[in-house]
């Protein structure tokens, strides 16, 4: 099958959209399948198999985008055409201008078409200082199903919780709930702490240093924990915040953090050598990085946000902790670094749960929803 994948967001991988988006591709190729993508990534140019479309220009917003780690895509539509010119199927990645346009053109040719759901209304109106108005979320969604949503033969949404939040204001919808995966690299493995690290108590948060990630509040609990001095904090990510943590480190008077994006052998490395993974998102779809800090059999300590999927990630009362407040968290963060034991019987109880999300049967779901859309689409 020949299956063009559209990505309006689509760069390095150091965010989740471009995770998921190149962990799909890869594994649609593995399977025996063509894959065409369509991106505005100019390092991509002339690569086998990718349509490359210019950038969009924001003008005076360029500098706030590019600072996000991220281009955005504007649509050619000769360049579309020539990736959709036979296709058996396409694939939209997020509902943006490249996507939404590409979906026009896609029933213009009348071939089957899918969407993930990889964008959080909160992740558009943070940008617009909206992220907390409940009118500016409902409106985003119902452009989000508007403008692509409605025209899918089936929708795959990475977690039940982003799929009963869209169904709340659009209605119900065809779709297919599954896990982004994680990769199977993502085991315990005996690590020994660096040199420096060995008396220190290693928490760590894997996100990208924006917003909604709430790195904030893991700061301000590190602040208040019994442990400050001993505890060394580790954000694995970037983003446009870096500065700002780094202000708040010195002004809370806390060991500096260690702030790195680190490639994926190291990440794994980094992982299993942290004593206790800290995930304080207010806002997320599914949050692979957590999964795959719990593959590695690490103990998560959770938001209880009502905005974020993670919190299902919860075992026990004890994996969670109350959003946006760094005393309750730190008083949890204590309890955990001070009961080994505990620490140990659940990692172990985690290593298990962590099964459900292997990365090749979330890939063999894929491919067949995608097989799936094929049969709607022809029977419509």
């Amino acid at each position: 099958m020949t299956i063009t994948i559209v990505c309006d967001v689509l760069g390095k991988e150091n965010n989740g959209t471009t995770i998921a988006a190149m962990n799909l591709i890869r594994s649609l190729q593995e399977r025996g399948h063509t894959v065409r993508v369509v991106c505005s990534d100019p390092e991509r140019a002339g690569k086998e198999g990718f349509y490359v479309v210019p950038q969009m220009n924001l003008g005076p917003l360029n500098g706030y985008v590019a600072k996000n780690g991220v281009a955005l895509s504007r649509p050619d539509r000769n360049i579309l055409e020539a990736a959709l010119n036979g296709a058996d199927h396409v694939h939209i990645m997020i509902p943006f201008a490249l996507g939404v346009e590409a979906a026009k053109l896609a029933r213009n040719k009348d071939l089957p078409l899918t969407a993930g759901f990889h964008c959080q209304a909160e992740n558009f109106t943070g940008h617009i200082f909206l992220k907390d108005v409940a009118l500016a979320s409902r409106i985003t969604y119902r452009v989000f199903y508007r403008t692509l949503y409605r025209y899918c033969d089936l929708i795959h949404y990475p977690s039940q919780f982003i799929c009963d939040t869209f169904e709340a204001v659009v209605g119900p919808t065809p779709h297919r709930v599954i896990s982004n995966g994680v990769h199977r690299s993502f085991r315990p493995e005996a690590v020994e702490k660096p040199e420096g690290l060995r008396k220190r108590f290693v928490v760590l948060f894997t996100g990208r240093y924006s917003p909604e990630k709430s790195h904030d509040v893991l700061i301000d609990a590190v602040a208040l924990s019994r442990h400050r001095e001993e505890i060394q904090l580790i954000f694995a990510g970037a983003g446009p915040r870096r500065d700002a943590l780094i202000r708040r480190a010195q002004k809370r008077g806390i060991p500096m953090p260690i702030m790195k994006f680190f490639d994926r052998k190291t990440l794994i490395d980094v992982i299993n050598c942290a004593d206790l993974y800290v995930h304080p998102a207010e806002i997320e779809i599914e949050a692979i990085s957590c999964l795959e800090a719990i593959a590695c059999g690490k103990v998560p300590l959770i938001a209880d946000s009502p905005r974020s999927a993670t919190r299902y990630f919860a075992l026990t009362e004890r994996n969670l902790f109350h959003y946006n407040d760094p005393r309750n968290l730190a008083e949890k963060l204590d309890w955990w670094l001070e009961h080994p034991q505990e620490r140990k019987a659940c990692s172990e109880r985690y290593l298990g749960y962590a099964e459900q999300f292997d990365f090749t049967r979330c890939m063999d779901r894929m491919e067949e929803m995608i097989i799936e859309a094929g049969e709607r689409h022809r029977e419509k």
